[in-house]
């Protein structure tokens, strides 16, 4: 009897099967499978929680990036009233609300309306542009130092702005439209020299070094070459400056960024999955070619309108998406915690280059630089202890 029953149960451990694996915990996705749904492969792991928009649409929803998200908005707030109350100029802080809803006095009206208003608007559009093109960026190639900044493409935007305002004629051609060819040709002469796209970081520094090299060098030399007058208007521009700007500047930054927030929108769930790698992506129909591209093209057009407004404004692209993902310690684009810290990063940057007392005005974009070089420095020595160059 004993035997028997002993011969029926190994004949049942034969038939029964071992635990099954889920996708996701080593076996690989399953092609269709709804990444939203609790269980499903492409649920992100810890207290990620999705915000639908009708049908289509899941926009992952972190709770530390919104805290961290809400934190940084009272610093932009702070950030910009001391940019409006600061000074021999400055509206003091308990008359600012007055004066924004009203704007009665003549002084109030000056400082809001054309010295200081446009400006802080253009810097915190301009921030949040170059925070999200940097965002996109790092993402879909995977690489901390895949910055805009990095491998020539605000360099190429600024190049080509230089170039149709200093070298057309009558201004035929808008110098967004120049900025825009200028990023784009960049980034074609660094997909091609590396070889290998912008997959290989080590080549995309090296070709992006180039690249950026090649922009700037043509850049100076259609500023030196036209005549003088029109140079000089340009001398400040070439190095990223906010100063001076119009309510069309802002208009042109905000209705960029108005116009490409759906698609970012549509595009934030497949860039999470694409971070997971092609073949998971792929398995739960996230099309990681379809969408580094359309991620790569999204980051070329924010960063080409952001230079055709503002210039080429070094390090903000690189800088603000590395603070969002460590204010978060966590994985994944973080586009809106990357726009509103770039923006934090630029006003603040600008509210320097109008405040510290220093012998000659200089352009916001000084500032970024010296800040970002030193940040870019540790960043590679980090990197390169790693191992990851």
């Amino acid at each position: 009897m004993s035997r028997t029953t002993d011969r029926a149960r190994g004949s049942e451990a034969t038939r029964t099967p071992g635990p099954r694996t889920r996708p996701g915990d080593g076996s690989g996705p399953r092609r269709g499978e709804d990444p939203t749904r609790p269980g499903a492969p492409g649920r992100a792991r810890g207290d990620t929680r999705y915000l639908r928009i009708g049908r289509t649409v899941a926009l992952p929803v972190h709770p530390p990036a919104v805290l961290a998200g809400l934190v940084v908005l009272l610093l932009l707030v702070a950030a910009a009233a001391a940019t409006l109350s600061m000074g021999r100029l400055g509206i003091a802080v308990p008359d600012l609300p007055g004066a924004i809803l009203h704007g009665t006095g003549v002084k109030e009206r000056f400082v809001l309306e054309r010295m200081r208003g446009p400006r802080l608007t253009v810097a915190a559009g301009t921030g949040a542009a170059l925070g999200l093109s940097g965002a996109l960026f790092q993402t879909v190639t995977r690489n901390p130092l895949g910055s805009p900044d990095v491998i020539g493409l605000a360099a190429g935007a600024g190049a080509g702005a230089a170039a149709v305002a200093l070298l057309v004629p009558g201004g035929a051609v808008p110098v967004a439209a120049g900025a825009l060819a200028g990023a784009v040709l960049s980034m074609v002469l660094v997909y091609v020299s590396t070889g290998s796209g912008f997959r290989h970081p080590g080549r995309l520094i090296v070709a992006g070094i180039g690249v950026n090299a090649m922009a700037t060098a043509f850049t100076q030399y259609v500023v030196y070459a036209v005549e003088r007058d029109k140079a000089s208007s340009l001398a400040a521009y070439v190095n990223g400056s906010v100063a001076a700007r119009s309510w069309s500047d802002a208009a042109t930054i905000w209705i960029a960024l108005a116009v490409l927030s759906p698609a970012l929108l549509l595009l934030a769930p497949r860039l999470t999955m694409a971070e997971t790698g092609d073949e998971f992506a792929a398995g739960v129909g996230a099309r990681p070619r379809t969408t580094r591209v359309w991620a790569v093209l999204l980051s070329i057009v924010l960063s080409a309108v952001a230079v055709s407004v503002a210039g080429p404004v070094a390090f903000i692209s690189l800088t603000a998406p590395q603070i969002a993902r460590r204010l978060t310690r966590g994985t994944g684009p973080r586009l809106v915690l990357s726009a509103l810290v770039g923006s934090l990063l630029l006003v603040v940057a600008d509210l320097a280059a109008q405040q510290l007392p220093l012998p000659v005005a200089l352009p916001v974009g000084v500032y970024t630089l010296a800040v970002g070089g030193l940040y870019l420095g540790w960043l590679l020595v980090r990197e390169w202890r790693k191992g990851s160059l």
